[in-house]
């Protein structure tokens, strides 16, 4: 029956605080309110609450349209709040030829389905046989009952409302096949409307406001208009129906506070202390209760909001000019006709009460709200008379403790503190990022530079190097190393620099191969290992870098027949002198910010000083 469409939505929770049966709560996605409409009671207190108007009740407009083309003979059922909305309408039989003017046949006042059922009560009041009732003329007030006192159902007046009396009326007079509109500010019309399909069904259900649209549409104006009379049957005291004590005052019943058996209730909070206590203390009450929501002065369809006592005097003015041109002897006879129809009704149990959380969740609920003793009397900005109640209803997940005005205070100070806070560290976090990210381009500005300087000094040694990984792919190697493989390494050098990525096991022999595997999966050194590539002495010496991961190899051409071996191991020697003094000028370069290429560099370093010593 109602929706909140969120594009205007400010989120201030005053819906969530002013829905009397807690029906609307916070989504947890969004924080937009949302109604659950199995709880709501269509008291239109949101709507009426909402400043950015986001929240709106079910349109009937487009089914009012198509009604009244559909060719059919429709009927207007007309409230009797016609006279606080249409004070600007200079005499009710304008009014009634305003209505003819849309397309209705006939334009009948609900005013004497309010004499038919006022009338019923009466009856109903004066033979009671012991027990009380609620009357149900509101159905504001039925979906309340059926929703949160169950127990009470037995004791709502078993009798529709003058509406569906008047429907029921309306087809009996003017035959089975005649459509039924109903127009008033009472927008919880438009569901009790869909709870008949029989001669009681009201076939739409608009509001004054859809239909002053109606008239805007149609370019409908008093002032073009003749007068003409409503349609019969025509009513008497019913007219005052708007008002708190209207249906009493329709039937004539006693309303002496001394002897009244009636008690007259108005408004959504007097009417839920009105039925908790009816349901409490009926056995010493001793009265039935007439209770209305207060939505037929003052109800969400109205398009403006009047003064309570200038509302009142004009539904007093309306019924005294209604009653200038009644002929009473006409009406008694309508009354008694009509009273003979069939106005009994059922209810249902539609229970939405939700059990009351143990003592110790409240108790932790209350500490959280940081009340205690006196403090949980509460102030009722939150929509809740106690902080207990709130407390109550926050454990059944029908609030959020964001109601509560100082808990909500408190933690927007604790959340301020916190951005601060939080804002201080991003600052932080912002300058410790610059900083880094300089220091991160001074790294790699020396990285490279480092690089580039490593590569020209690997080029400078005259022994071959060569850096392979787990795989045996070539991490580094320098010119000397593709030169003592041979011509086709040579080439491949000149294209792919370094051989990086190259496969060893395409350029060297199994058994050298194998040494280059033993390093990698022992991680142990080989020291001046001659072997034999095709037909060239190499001496190689082979030592992990990284332990299973990377390994080194420095590898010197033996060719040199003409050289006795003492003059080949003096060569050898001064040739380790200079590669050794060349090594340890890279380490020197390198410093703190070696990479991989650094640790081979220093493992070489360390390979040829253990030689030495041997020597």
């Amino acid at each position: 029956m109602v929706k909140i469409e969120t594009g205007n939505c400010t989120r201030c929770n005053t819906c969530i605080r002013i829905c009397p049966v807690k029906a609307i709560q916070t989504d947890a996605s969004d924080g937009f309110p949302v109604i659950n409409p199995s709880r709501c009671i269509g008291c239109g207190a949101c709507i009426l609450a909402c400043d950015p108007r986001t929240i709106f009740y079910r349109s009937s407009l487009e089914d009012a349209k198509a009604l009244l083309a559909s060719g059919e003979k429709v009927l207007a059922l007309l409230s009797p709040s016609i006279s606080v909305e249409f004070e600007d309408v200079t005499d009710y039989r304008k009014f009634a030829t305003m209505l003819r003017a849309l397309g209705i046949t006939y334009a009948c006042e609900l005013s004497f389905g309010v004499d038919v059922i006022a009338y019923k009560y009466q009856l109903l009041f004066s033979d009671f046989k012991g027990r009380y009732y609620i009357t149900s003329t509101d159905p504001v007030i039925v979906s309340y009952v059926e929703k949160y006192h169950p127990n009470l159902i037995s004791n709502l007046a078993p009798l529709v409302s003058p509406m569906i009396a008047g429907a029921r009326i309306a087809r009996h007079l003017y035959g089975p096949e005649i459509k039924v509109m109903y127009i008033g500010p009472d927008i919880a019309k438009k569901d009790e409307a869909l709870l008949y399909d029989d001669d009681r069904k009201v076939d739409v259900a608009i509001t004054f406001h859809e239909l002053r649209s109606l008239f805007k549409h149609f370019s409908i104006d008093e002032a073009n208009l003749e007068f003409s009379e409503f349609d019969p049957p025509l009513s008497y005291k019913g007219a005052l129906y708007p008002l708190t004590n209207g249906i009493i005052q329709a039937a004539d019943m006693d309303e002496n506070l001394v002897t009244t058996s009636v008690l007259c209730i108005e408004g959504i909070k007097p009417m839920m202390e009105t039925i908790q206590e009816f349901e409490n203390n009926i056995k010493f009450i001793h009265r039935h209760v007439h209770i209305t929501s207060g939505n037929s002065l003052a109800g969400p369809g109205f398009t403006k909001q009047s003064g309570r006592l200038f509302s009142e005097y004009l539904v007093i003015k309306y019924t005294n000019k209604r009653l200038q041109r009644f002929f009473r002897l006409e009406w008694y006879q309508q009354l008694q006709t009509y009273l003979e129809l069939d106005y009994n009704r059922p209810y249902r149990n539609d229970d939405q009460r939700l059990p009351v959380p143990p003592e110790e969740k409240i108790a932790e609920i209350l500490t959280m709200l940081e009340k205690k003793g006196s403090e949980t009397v509460g102030c009722s900005e939150c929509g809740y008379s106690s902080c207990r109640e709130f407390a109550v209803d926050i454990g059944r997940g029908l609030a959020s403790p964001e109601l509560c005005i100082s808990y909500a205070m408190k933690n927007s100070m604790s959340n301020m503190e916190s951005i601060r806070q939080l804002n201080e560290k991003l600052a932080k976090t912002r300058r410790l990022l610059k900083e880094t990210e300089e220091q991160s381009r001074l790294q790699k500005e020396t990285s490279g530079r480092m690089s580039e300087l490593t590569d020209a000094m690997l080029e400078k040694l005259r022994a071959g190097v060569v850096f392979v990984d787990n795989k045996l792919k070539i991490i580094k190697a320098n010119a000397t190393f593709s030169s003592i493989l041979g011509e086709e390494a040579e080439e491949i050098y000149t294209v792919i620099p370094g051989l990086v990525n190259a496969d060893l096991n395409k350029l060297i022999p199994p058994n050298f191969i194998n040494l280059f595997s033993y390093v990698l999966n022992d991680n142990e050194n080989i020291e001046n290992r001659d072997i034999n590539v095709g037909g060239n002495l190499l001496n190689v010496s082979i030592f992990p870098i990284v332990n299973g991961k990377i390994a080194g190899g420095i590898i010197r051409d033996m060719r040199a027949p003409e050289v006795q071996r003492a003059e080949v191991i003096n060569r050898i020697t001064d040739v380790i002198d200079r590669n050794l003094e060349m090594v340890q000028k890279i380490g020197f370069l390198l410093g703190e910010g070696a990479t991989d290429i650094e640790r081979m560099l220093n493992s070489i370093i360390e390979f040829y000083k253990e030689e030495k010593k041997k020597r």
